[in-house]
Order: C-alpha cells, then structure tokens, then sequence
C-alpha cells in the first residue's frame, strides 16, 4: 500500500501479486490490476521469482518494486529481472552479492578506511584459530554467521573453554538458516547503540545521506521502536557517520536507498555492522524529518534520473518516532498471537501516519510476519514526538489480538528512553511482562479516581447551581410582588 500510493501519485499504474492468503487484503484491491500467485506459504507465493517474471511479462510490466522482504535482496532474482529486461526499483544484483555476505561487505568497506569492530577479516572454521582470535581482541566475543540476520547464527561466548561449544552451534545453526555455515569472530561491544544511516545514490555517481535512525529498542534482535534522530549523535558524529555510510554505499557502487547499519559504543565510537540493500521497515521516520519521499526517489533513480538535491539541502525538521505494532504478546515472551482484528480503529490528526494493510475483521495470516501496521508520530522536537506517539497508542483500537502497543507505550515513557540512556540491552535490563500488568492496575485506578474525582465536582456543581437557582427564583418573585 505504502508503495503504491507513491507510484499512484507519480501516474504509475500498478499491479500486485498476491497469495490465497492475502485475497481479500486492500493492497489487492487498491492496484490497477492483481494477480494470483498460489497458495499461502511463501515458497508457493511470494518466493516464486519465475512466475513474478511471468507475470510481468504478461502484462509488461516496466519495474518491479521488492518491498522489504522476500525477494527484496536476493540476488538471483535481481539477474533474472534483468536478463528478462524489467527493472528492478533496487540496487544491481553485484551490490547485492557484495553486501549480502558480512565478510564481503567488510572487505569492501576496508578500501574506505570505515571503523569496523577488531576481529577476524574472513570465515573461521579452525577452533585453534578462533580461540587465537578472542584471546587476541579480548573476551567476551560474538561469534556471527557470515550470511546471518535477526540473531540466527549467532553466539556471546564470555569464556574461552565455551568457544568450542559455542562455534559448533553457531555453524549448525547458520546452515540450517542460510545454508551457509561460514562464521567468523569480533569483539563484543557491550552496551551498544543501534543506529542506522539512511543512503539514496543514483547511477551517476551522487550519494547522499538522510541523517540517522535509532534502533536499539529490540527484542529477539528485531527493532520494535524506531526514532529519527539519534537522542546521542552530535552533529560531527553525524557528519562522520553519514560520510562512511556513503563510501560503504560507493564501495559497491550502490544505487537507490539502502541502509548502513552501525554500531555505537558507550564511548561514542562507531563501528560498521552491514548494509541493507533494499528500503527499511523503518523509513518512514527518515522521510518525516526530512520531507523526502523515498519511494518516490527508488523510482527515479531507477529511471535513471540523477538526484534532484545535494547533501547540503538535506537539513532535519523535528523528530519523529515509529512503533511496529505487531500481533504479538509481549508477556508471553513476544510470541505471535494470531487473530481476527474483531475492532480495527486507526488513530489521526496532527502528526500522525499510519502505515498499514489490514481492516476491521481481516485476519491476520498465520504464514508471514505478525506486523499489522507501523505507526509513527513527527513533533517540533522528541518531547512532542513522544507525547504525540502516547496519544496515537491511546487512540488506537485493536482487540481479538494481543499486539506489541501496549509495550511501545510503556517503553517510550520509561526514563531510560526518556533520558535517550538506552542501549540495545533495554528490554533485557528493564522488561518484565509484570511491568506491563502494573502500568495497566495504575492506568485503572488513575482512571477510577479520575471518575471519583469529576463526580464529586459534578455533584457540588449541581449542588450550587440548584441553591443559586433557588435563590434567583426567590429574588423574582420578590421583585414581582414589589
């Protein structure tokens, strides 16, 4: 939906494709024309790039927009939209490949000099050479799968007679994830920050950043709440920042919007994590502080447009925040909670934006993520954007599911997020489902004494207003019978 909107308002018509699963999805409905792909799960859906091929050259179709998941960063599937003579709204199947691979995307990034975390450069299988390596960069270590995500793959060994242990699950496990079991070993940096630049480059040799997002709100290492910009970046850290995620973007020689992912220490030294070669959950903060449509610039840069700005146009307006509201529940270990959105009531006014694909009695599909929606709030400054983002949770209605609301609620008002003190340890160091429970018995008995309270001023108002009746009908008469 997100997408299409763009290409509606730049004339582009649009076809969707669409799993049995997603039928009756307003996405479907909203495209100029849709077609059918097969059954629920992705791999007799959404992850068939022949039959995408298919249908694009069935209707000739001119560009294909991957989205932000499936095939968004498959690489094969990038060749073969080329070979077919479709454009892919996205960056070229090589960056891809360079990117998609941790170890190649930090020997490209090497040639640029960008700070990396100490380790090993390449793939480590030798566990003599692995426990060389952590006694050299110092314990605890990460042991990290070389084409892993979201956590798989990957282990904190604090002491060296674990590493062996540690290593062998870590390759068994990035196999079964990516059928890739390369792995290799840096330094554990404790504490850190999450922060993330925003690239556009066109094919001409243009590369700019949109400033920064903060992402260290996350459980099961995936970020639940996003704001833009950092609450710890000053503006030579930003500059510095936003310079190396331009070389990483030019050392693949990038086109389009990407990610460059880093991390930050207590320190506020930054070390290179990855490049995303695709558009973020997340960037619709990065277009409320900046007033770009990325979208909009994916497609003209895939048109072959140079960038219409420079960097030195690009200034931050305000702050915004964005929660992903998930069908999860959050005291249950964040496990999805499945249902049928019996009421499906989005929240407005001021500020607020509501990224989504679902209505009122939809059922959310048990097949694919459990995101309904993201919503995000734009404020003069972060305090704004925070009380703007409280409003907008209160106002948003969802019940035959548990959803991820109610803990964005309490964790954007915690004084740690507050403060902007917070590190990607937050929910670990600070959430227990039972803080949840006790903010819900507060919020109540706020509410009970709240009604209390305005009863018993309702009832002296009716009190008074009746004697001051009583006494102004007294005077009338009096003044009658004078």
């Amino acid at each position: 939906m997100r997408v299409m909107r763009s290409a509606k308002e730049m004339g582009i018509a649009t076809v969707a494709v669409y799993s049995e699963a997603d039928r009756t999805a307003p996405f479907v409905r909203y495209a100029d024309e849709a077609v059918l792909l097969g059954p629920p799960p992705s791999n007799q859906s959404y992850l068939l790039g022949d039959r995408i091929i298919e249908v694009c050259k069935k209707l000739n179709v001119d560009g294909v927009h991957p989205g932000y998941g499936f095939l968004s960063e498959n690489a094969e599937f990038a060749r073969k939209l080329k070979t077919a003579g479709i454009t892919l709204i996205g960056p070229s199947p090589e960056a891809m490949d360079v990117m998609g691979d941790k170890l190649s995307a930090k020997h490209a990034a090497r040639k640029y000099n960008i700070p990396m975390v100490p380790g090993t450069e390449g793939a480590v299988s030798d566990v003599e050479e692995a426990i060389r390596t952590a006694k050299e960069v110092g314990l605890p270590v990460l042991i990290k799968a070389s084409a892993g995500g979201g956590g798989k793959g990957m282990r904190i060994v604090e002491k060296i007679e674990e590493l062996p242990e540690q290593m062998e699950r870590a390759i068994s496990e990035a196999v079964s994830a990516f059928g890739n079991g390369e792995v290799f070993i840096e330094r554990y940096v404790a504490g850190p920050r999450h922060i993330e630049i925003q690239v556009l480059a066109d094919n001409h040799g243009n590369v700019v950043y949109l400033f920064e997002r903060e992402c260290s709100i996350q459980r099961r290492h995936q970020k639940v709440i996003e704001e833009a910009p950092s609450a710890i970046l000053t503006p030579e850290l930003r500059e510095a920042m936003g310079k190396s995620a331009c070389d990483v973007a030019r050392s693949c020689n990038y086109s389009g919007a990407g990610t460059v992912e880093f991390l930050v220490d207590e320190n506020l030294n930054y070390y290179f994590l990855e490049m995303n070669t695709r558009l973020q959950v997340e960037h619709p903060v990065s277009e409320m502080i900046t007033g770009i449509d990325l979208v909009k610039e994916q497609i003209k840069v895939a048109r072959g447009e140079k960038l219409s700005f420079q960097q030195s146009d690009l200034k931050i307006n305000g702050h915004a925040l964005e929660v992903r509201v998930y069908a999860e529940d959050p005291a249950n270990n964040f496990l999805p909670d499945i249902g049928r959105l019996v009421t499906y009531q989005r929240p407005s006014g001021p500020g607020v934006r509501v990224d989504d694909g679902f209505e009122e009695g939809m059922d959310i599909p048990i097949f694919y993520d459990p995101m309904i929606s993201k919503l995000i709030t734009h404020g003069k400054d972060r305090t704004e954007a925070i009380q703007r983002m409280v409003r907008a949770i209160d106002d948003y209605k969802i019940t035959g599911c548990q959803t991820t609301l109610g803990f964005c609620r309490w964790a954007i008002q915690h004084e740690a997020f507050v403060s902007g003190n917070f590190d990607t340890h937050f929910v670990k160091k600070y959430y227990t489902p039972e803080v949840l429970v006790q903010a819900n018995d507060n919020e109540e008995m706020i509410a009970v004494l709240a009604a209390v309270a305005a009863s018993e001023q309702n009832e002296k108002k009716a009190t008074s207003t009746s004697e001051t009746s009583t006494k102004v009908k007294s005077r009338w008469k009096a003044q009658r019978l004078n």
